[in-house]
């Protein structure tokens, strides 16, 4: 792989190409992405992300920028931590997946709460020192430049902000290891077909799994980044971990 390519799953594209491939994905894939993950996961996924939440310590009155908060299922955790003088603003490239989030969000009567904005996590639209706190669940492995979105989280982090990542991740437990790989890509993909008719975009999801960077690597980038005091917590063996930094 050379300068001018990058992953899309297994594959190696131009990365001036995986931004379009990435959309074209969420796309296919919003109006069922949580029943997705529902069946992808026995709905473990639900409980990571209140675990997410729960230990985030961001408190009331803060804003906070949700990246790749789509389908609004962070942001809705996010509203009782952040009361009635918080905000949340929901960042997501792919409008189809923010179309979703809006409407959900609206029906759970937060209209006036948030606010959904179409955004690339690499090129974020704040100014510097501006937003509390920052959240990103099952996203970062999907950024082109991973370093570019995580130096703009500390560009556009307030002193003592801090950034949280939920993301899948490596594990380190052999038969677990074994038993996650067959699922993950001899299962999936077919329950991707059978429920959305859409095998492929479920195979790169599965596979841009495979590619992300594992956690003592994510730390190291987050620390690149600028950001301090970072640490990781693993969840359920390592099939998914909870990044931490703070702008000091």
């Amino acid at each position: 792989m050379n300068e001018k390519t990058t992953h899309f799953g297994f594959k190696e594209v131009a990365k001036s190409e995986k931004e379009g491939l990435v959309g074209q994905v969420f796309t296919s894939v919003a109006s069922k992405y949580d029943l997705m993950n529902d069946m992808m996961s026995g709905g473990v996924h639900r409980l990571w992300k209140r675990h997410f939440v729960a230990t985030s310590g961001i408190h009331q009155g803060d804003l906070v920028l949700d990246l790749a908060g789509g389908t609004g299922d962070i942001a809705k955790l996010l509203m009782p931590l952040i009361g009635q003088s918080g905000h949340v603003v929901i960042g997501d490239i792919n409008q189809a997946m923010l179309d979703v989030g809006q409407d959900r969000m609206i029906d759970a009567g937060f209209y006036g709460r948030f606010e959904c904005t179409q955004m690339n996590a690499e090129d974020l639209p704040f100014a510097d020192h501006t937003v509390d706190a920052i959240t990103m669940a099952f996203g970062l492995r999907n950024v082109t430049h991973k370093q570019q979105a995580l130096n703009e989280m500390h560009r556009v982090l307030k002193p003592g902000g801090k950034a949280l990542v939920l993301e899948f991740s490596k594990v380190n437990n052999r038969l677990l290891k074994t038993l996650y790989n067959f699922y993950s890509f001899k299962v999936l993909p077919e329950i991707g077909h059978f429920v959305a008719n859409d095998r492929d975009s479920y195979q790169y999801l599965v596979e841009s799994i495979e590619q992300h960077p594992d956690q003592a690597t994510l730390q190291s980038m987050f620390e690149e980044a600028g950001m301090e005091l970072c640490s990781y917590e693993n969840l359920s063996g390592g099939i998914v971990s909870i990044h931490k930094g703070h702008k000091i």
